[in-house]
């Protein structure tokens, strides 16, 4: 993918803001001006350096007032996505004890999980998590940060489920790397300018399963949370429950489902990175008393070995660094284990690496 130089870039802020076209106020925001051709704008395209820079501003707000935004003509095939939502309905209608033979566990944690082997009862919903990249290297355990190979778990009931899977896990990759030369972009920085942080990157797939729940005022299909990662990629069906916390007011604001579109966050290490240009957002799943829903994220994450801290180019004598730096690995393998066992310390979270 070709780079578009940011000298032909006007800076963001000093350029009108543009109209956004919203759903319940996330913004929409169309990438075919970069999708058509499968690449940034050269040089000696204007037309396509005006169509870049709109969609750099576009993405720029979007992150800044809401941290989160969906993406329509993003160039993930849909019969991709068609493709893995089905197959993920076959695989969640299996028996219980057949699921369960590919479960995560404490030294691995790709594979099948319900609400009942985890400490986070409150979560209405099953999942089961593949890496993106195979194979893959993270700590899984803060007491020992030797990498560990992560092993996706496929069921042999269903052949098809790892080719679809994997297929669309390279899909979501492409627009991970697409989107993160966005909001490089968009912060000011080279369009290439994060991509080193993820040349062996962890990422993984998480199919998220939600029965229909006959008492929904008691529980939520996820309890309200911050995403740990740099960005994270959401296909949802038509049923709806995602909601986020408003920035402007607190408020919940329900994310309405539109067909083929991806919904896009920022994780706290964009919030990092960016030194606090851009936040990352509390959000929610409610469950449905009538419907099943399902839901599928893609959650990108750098290299194990990454240490995160304000990129250099976000700090000033005006803006002095917001946070010390840490390691993801070990962030990573921290936060895990609390999902399995009570810790002898608080969760982790990136409010413990501010600087008071």
């Amino acid at each position: 993918m070709g780079e578009i130089d940011p000298a032909f870039i006007q800076p963001i802020e000093h350029r009108p803001k543009p109209i956004i076209t919203e759903a319940e106020g996330i913004p929409i925001i169309d990438l075919s001006s970069i999708t058509s051709n499968d690449h940034f704008c050269n040089k000696t395209d204007h037309g396509n350096i005006n169509d870049t820079a709109n969609l750099v501003a576009q993405i720029g707000n979007a992150c800044e007032k809401w941290g989160f935004f969906q993406v329509i003509n993003h160039g993930v095939p849909l019969e991709k996505l068609e493709k893995i939502e089905l197959t993920a309905r076959k695989f969640f209608a299996l028996p219980q004890e057949e699921k369960r033979k590919v479960g995560r566990d404490e030294a691995n944690p790709m594979g099948y999980n319900d609400s009942e082997h985890t400490r986070n009862v409150k979560d209405w919903k099953q999942v089961f998590d593949f890496t993106a990249k195979d194979p893959s290297f993270i700590p899984v355990d803060p007491d020992d940060l030797q990498p560990k190979e992560l092993i996706n778990c496929w069921p042999q009931s269903l052949p098809e489920f790892r080719e679809e899977g994997q297929e669309y896990a390279r899909e979501v990759e492409k627009l991970a790397f697409k989107l993160l030369k966005l909001i490089a972009l968009s912060l000011g920085l080279t369009a290439d300018r994060l991509n080193c942080y993820f040349k062996e990157h962890a990422s993984f797939v998480r199919l998220n399963y939600y029965p229909s729940c006959p008492s929904p005022q008691l529980v939520l299909g996820v309890t309200r949370h911050k995403d740990a990662g740099a960005l994270t990629i959401l296909a949802q069906d038509d049923v709806g429950g995602l909601q986020v916390r408003r920035k402007s007011d607190g408020e919940w604001v329900s994310v309405t489902p539109n067909p083929g579109a991806f919904t896009v966050n920022v994780g706290d290490i964009i919030q990092v990175w960016s030194n606090e240009k851009y936040e990352s957002v509390e959000h929610r799943v409610m469950v449905n008393s009538d419907k099943e829903r399902l839901s599928i994220p893609f959650f990108f994450y750098p290299a194990h070995y990454v240490m995160v801290k304000p990129l250099e180019e976000m700090i000033d004598d005006q803006n002095p660094p917001k946070y010390t730096e840490y390691n993801w690995g070990l962030y990573f393998a921290t936060k895990r284990k609390s999902n399995f066992k009570k810790l002898h310390v608080e969760n982790l979270q990136i409010s413990h690496f501010k600087i008071v």
